[in-house]
């Protein structure tokens, strides 16, 4: 868990947190739909699982610029910006219908991260317990799927004032749009670490990986 910790004297939207971290506390949500035609068909040509395809290009997303992997330590007041951030995901049991946190660590190496989120998964289908451990896991990020779902919109609610940085990303059922395989994916920033042009970035970004990973 490697990290520096950001000189917010220099930091380049010094102005833009303080005004969002004082006097207009606030966080924002966006979901847009995602073209995943072609990574439904990647998964389909190489036999491997579409849900861990995408958590794959959503890590690379979030680990491809700064501004996604801050972190605010509120027993120092200062804001981590970590090396790289990983994936919180987690297993729905169908007999009990609760969900078990699993811990990810994000690979730039597609097979490397592929063979080991596959195995936490697997792993923690074993448990029933939740598993949650948020006070050694600061540099993760929370990925969500609601696969019984298509959505239209959704919103994490935190409270305002709280510096929560971490992205939290939903993404929902796909589903056919003239020809093309349509997802709603959600994503919940903090306005003090981001903003409307990072949230299109996010999307812009996520985009790329999917057509970078699809061409190999």
């Amino acid at each position: 868990m490697d990290y520096k910790i950001i000189d917010m004297d220099n930091y380049y939207r010094k102005d833009i947190f303080r005004h969002f971290s004082q006097d207009c506390k606030c966080s924002f949500a966006v979901t847009a739909r995602v073209d995943v035609t072609d990574l439904k068909a990647f998964s389909k040509r190489t036999d491997t699982s579409f849900y861990l395809n995408f958590l794959y290009v959503l890590s690379r997303t979030l680990n491809s610029r700064e501004d996604y992997r801050f972190y605010w330590d509120y027993p120092t007041h200062q804001m981590r910006l970590y090396d790289k951030i990983n994936p919180t995901q987690y297993v729905f049991h169908d007999d009990t219908q609760t969900i078990t946190v699993v811990y990810s660590e994000y690979f730039a190496d597609y097979k490397t991260f592929y063979s080991a989120a596959k195995a936490d998964l697997e792993k923690a289908k074993a448990t029933r317990d939740y598993g949650l451990d948020e006070a050694n896991h600061p540099n993760w990020f929370d990925a969500s799927s609601l696969p019984w779902l298509s959505f239209d919109s959704m919103t994490v609610e935190l409270h305002d004032g709280y510096l929560y940085f971490n992205p939290i990303v939903n993404w929902g059922k796909f589903r056919e749009e003239n020809g093309r395989l349509m997802m709603p994916v959600a994503i919940r920033l903090n306005h003090a670490s981001a903003d409307g042009f990072l949230a299109a970035n996010f999307y812009r970004t996520l985009e790329k990986e999917i057509a970078d990973l699809c061409g190999q």
